[in-house]
């Protein structure tokens, strides 16, 4: 592995890859090794090579490329990935890419495993992608580990506005989760939550709309 490459299985079968890390922060790919061998988002486009050093030490070799929202950290690297390991692509409507698509998808729609759910703020065309059967569901940006903002893990909390396009937004969408039944959450900064994803969810959406 690269000093930059850091593989933990966060879930059976679900791996949380370290494509980059600074002081402060560390950036990530989900790689999920089923039926359909899945990353989800694409790391930045000086990261291919950790990602694919990290596919490479698992002995998964990733046949499609779905994404939750094009910013840097989660597009950069779609074209050198596709162009690795000609992955099959899922991009939500709105988003601009470097790649020929192989699919659009939107609010409902099934993607793979996954249901999409739309939760604009972060950014308008941002979803989350959710596997009830399995009882996982990736978050993306729609939510930060506690741990991210300095507070104790195991819980989420809303970016703050210098990193959301509208705040509101971002804040109301948040209700679409909870109709959803799952286990673990998965986000890109701070901690990953990996016990009663969705209840905290939907107690933290309870809790807002009280104040």
């Amino acid at each position: 592995m690269t000093s930059d490459q850091t593989i933990v299985e966060i879930a059976p079968d679900v791996y949380d890859i370290t494509v980059k890390e600074s002081a402060d922060a560390r950036w990530r790919v989900f790689l999920f090794d089923g039926e359909t061998p899945t990353l989800v988002d694409a790391g930045f486009e000086d990261t291919v090579d950790a990602v694919a050093a990290a596919a490479d030490d698992l002995g998964v070799t990733p046949e499609r490329i779905i994404v939750t929202h094009g910013d840097p950290d989660h597009i950069g690297g779609l074209p050198g990935l596709v162009d690795r390991f000609d992955l099959e692509t899922w991009v939500p409507e709105g988003v601009e890419v470097d790649v020929d698509v192989d699919h659009r998808f939107g609010d409902g729609d099934r993607v793979g495993p996954f249901t999409a759910v739309h939760v604009p703020g972060h950014t308008d065309a941002h979803h989350a992608l959710v596997d009830e059967a399995n009882g996982i569901a990736v978050i993306g940006d729609a939510l930060f580990g506690s741990d991210g903002r300095g507070l104790p893990a195991g819980h989420f909390v809303l970016p703050t506005a210098h990193y959301s396009a509208d705040l509101a937004t971002a804040d109301e969408s948040l209700d679409r989760l909870p109709a959803f039944d799952f286990d673990v959450g998965l986000v890109y900064h701070g901690s990953s939550v990996t016990e009663n994803a969705s209840e905290k969810i939907a107690a933290f959406v309870e809790f807002a709309g009280k104040h």
